[in-house]
């Protein structure tokens, strides 16, 4: 945690204890066999089905630091409250359920709870059973609370409340919040370059949380599995390989509304000189932002080579220049404007739909996405003082009248 507050409304602890969730849900289930899946806010904090269907409850503590776990802390007994109606409805000892406690705080060394820690040695013969110690702890409480979840304790048999503690383990010393991305970059992303695993890892936990709120939300009915995961990590590190780079911008679009018909950019006049519809001059305008914003995010993240996107656009424009001079050759210079705006569609159209075909004109040879190369000709064209591909065979000239750019 990153302070403290006295404020006995704050809202702090519970928002942390929310993001610690499905933090610590996402870490758990890179750690689980695949077939495992997870559900948040079912029946406790976070359910895992494993492949043969058996459900461990969990409940999550994140604490103070250097809290402590004694016998008769709330934080125990209020997930035991929990634990008990689940394990009543589920039909008692015939239930498939076991029981978690992840704590960031640690269990005291005089707690009988440290008898539900993990690898702990079975207890000798003469030594006393869970059921007894949890008894005894019970009757020292004056807790209303907790004399309240005596009772619901003291329903079951005795052989019932050895099976039921029997079921209880408690992870102390779990990871705190702040830790666990660190954690799974280090134990997780190895096979990533160093320093992409932050970029990565934003990536992941930005699926995550999509697929977190779109389960909470009824969206998403079923758990998440682990091979969902699994499949993400594996798709999102594909695309930091050398002859690859990730595609973020697919789908987004700038945040003001797009207006075609005042666009003051050189590119979209380009478009209205041939005569493009509203909606095409409206697609392009998306290709021109989701390019340029994409290559600022690669820039950021560091992830091009020193000149890479200079020799790109030297590709383009050139294969451009190829083009077009093919499309213009039968042009005259009293040709009507008809037949220009009808060369320059051609010209463009070659730009949009053709190119994507020509590996050598992706930037990267598994960059495949199409609004990086229709975008980027965009760019091309938006170029000052002078665009570096145009589409109306008579673009420049009009251009150098109204502007004085020199043809």
């Amino acid at each position: 945690m990153t302070g403290s507050t006295t404020d006995r409304y704050s809202a702090g602890e519970q928002g942390l204890g929310y993001i610690y969730q499905a933090r610590l849900a996402l870490l758990h289930l890179l750690q689980l066999p695949e077939d495992t899946s997870v559900f948040l806010e079912k029946d406790d904090d976070l359910d895992f089905i494993d492949g043969d269907g058996g459900k461990s409850l969990a409940s999550l503590k994140h604490k103070a630091v250097g809290d402590r776990l004694t016998d008769l802390s709330t934080d125990f007994w209020k997930s035991v409250n929990i634990w008990l109606a689940r394990y009543k409805r589920d039909g008692r000892a015939a239930s498939n359920l076991r029981f978690f406690m992840f704590t960031t705080g640690k269990v005291s060394a005089g707690s009988f709870l440290t008898r539900l820690l993990p690898d702990q040695p079975v207890a000798s013969g003469d030594a006393a059973t869970l059921t007894e110690l949890a008894n005894a702890a019970l009757a020292k409480s004056t807790s209303p609370l907790i004399g309240r979840i005596a009772s619901e304790f003291n329903e079951l048999s005795d052989p019932e409340k050895q099976d039921f503690l029997e079921r209880i383990l408690i992870f102390d010393g779990s990871p705190r919040i702040g830790d666990i991305p660190a954690t799974i970059k280090d134990k997780y992303l190895r096979t990533v370059r160093r320093e992409q695993r932050e970029f990565v890892f934003e990536r992941l936990e930005g699926w995550w949380n999509d697929a977190v709120i779109k389960q909470l939300t009824g969206a998403k009915t079923e758990g998440i599995f682990g091979y969902e995961v699994s499949d993400k990590l594996s798709a999102v590190a594909e695309e930091y390989k050398a002859d690859n780079l990730p595609i973020t911008f697919r789908g987004k679009g700038p945040a003001d509304d797009i207006d075609t018909e005042n666009d003051p950019r050189l590119f979209v006049k380009q478009l209205r000189e041939i005569g493009l519809s509203s909606n095409r001059i409206r697609s392009a305008i998306l290709d021109y932002y989701r390019a340029f914003e994409q290559r600022s995010a690669w820039a950021r993240e560091h992830l091009l080579v020193s000149g890479e996107i200079d020799e790109y656009e030297d590709r383009l424009a050139d294969e451009w220049n190829r083009y077009k001079d093919v499309v213009f050759e039968k042009l005259r210079d009293d040709s009507a404007e008809d037949a220009l705006r009808e060369a320059g569609e051609t010209l463009y159209n070659w730009a949009q739909f053709e190119t994507g075909k020509i590996e050598s004109l992706r930037l990267r040879t598994r960059v495949t996405e199409p609004y990086v190369l229709r975008g980027n000709f965009h760019i091309l064209a938006d170029s000052k003082p002078e665009p570096r591909v145009y589409w109306h065979p008579r673009f420049l000239e009009r251009l150098g009248k109204v502007l004085g750019v020199a043809t």
